[in-house]
């Protein structure tokens, strides 16, 4: 008897702790309802407790800051856009937008000759600039112009007048068109009608700029590239109705030694002109002696 009374007295014990667990009994704060009792906080000792700003707080955790290497983007390869012109045979690039104010021409062969005529068409039956461009050898000396494009729409013509064995590339654009440098402009003099002038250049310099124009009046002008007496390389006949709107500007390749360019003002003594001949390109790694073959060598009767 003793011993039931015992496990009775354990499983009652057993039972009320188990009831006072599930109802918080053994928490403090908790009430009956279950509901916490806090404490009312002292909002004196909180107005009383310094002011700092959340930047004066310490951080727990900062972000970790990644740095990206930026890579220039590779330029994509360039195309080229020069259209084949067999022998005798025309084409045209055509540009109706007015912001369109000057083209860049540039014509070359594989080695063979060149032998072009290039006009501008502004309207029907009207050609107020057209060339005609002679080239020796199209790889070595490519001719390279800048037409003038006021007042659009423009029309440029190319006509190959070689034979049909002498296909020549054209390339007609209106993008980073190149321009006469500053030195260029301000060194031109004036060539009166039926006169002309040279320009000899030593063999340091790879190309040259010519830049020829008027006050208004007609541009009659023939331009020739020598290499030694009576050696044309290069020959450019040009024709513009305005030298002043229409100015005429190229790039003339001069490769080795002895280039000479000679200037001549085809129109009538009342048609002046102003012409200027500026180095374009240097090589300033070779020497005059270096192009010509090196040290001077001394001969004859060295016992004399």
């Amino acid at each position: 008897m003793t011993y039931s009374n015992n496990n009775n007295k354990i499983m009652y014990s057993v039972t009320f702790a188990l009831a006072l667990a599930t109802t918080n009994g053994f928490v403090a704060g908790f009430g009956p309802n279950g509901q916490q009792r806090v404490k009312p906080v002292n909002m004196d000792y909180l107005s009383a407790l310094p002011k700092r700003s959340v930047s004066e707080y310490p951080r727990t955790m900062e972000l970790e800051k990644t740095t990206e290497t930026i890579t220039s983007v590779p330029s994509p390869p360039e195309v080229d856009t020069s259209i084949l012109v067999q022998g005798g045979s025309l084409r045209t690039w055509s540009y109706r937008s007015p912001l369109v104010e000057q083209v860049e021409v540039v014509l070359s062969t594989e080695g063979r000759p060149l032998d072009a005529d290039l006009e501008l068409w502004h309207g029907p039956d009207n050609t107020p600039c057209k060339l005609r461009a002679y080239v020796e050898n199209g790889k070595e000396r490519p001719f390279s112009a800048v037409i003038a494009t006021p007042r659009g729409p423009n029309t440029i013509a190319i006509r190959n007048i070689g034979q049909i064995e002498f296909p020549l590339a054209a390339k007609v654009t209106a993008k980073d068109v190149i321009t006469p440098s500053e030195d260029a402009t301000k060194s031109a003099t004036t060539i009166q009608g039926g006169a002309l002038r040279t320009y000899p250049f030593d063999a340091i310099v790879k190309s040259v700029e010519v830049y020829i124009k008027t006050d208004g009046r007609p541009l009659n002008a023939r331009i020739e590239l020598l290499q030694g007496p009576n050696n044309n390389k290069q020959v450019v006949e040009l024709y513009t109705e305005d030298g002043f709107t229409r100015p005429f500007f190229c790039v003339i390749e001069t490769p080795g030694s002895g280039n000479v360019v000679r200037v001549v003002n085809t129109a009538p003594v009342e048609f002046p002109m102003t012409a200027s001949v500026f180095p374009y390109a240097i090589d300033h790694e070779l020497s005059s002696y270096e192009k010509l073959g090196g040290d001077v060598v001394m001969g004859g009767d060295l016992a004399w």
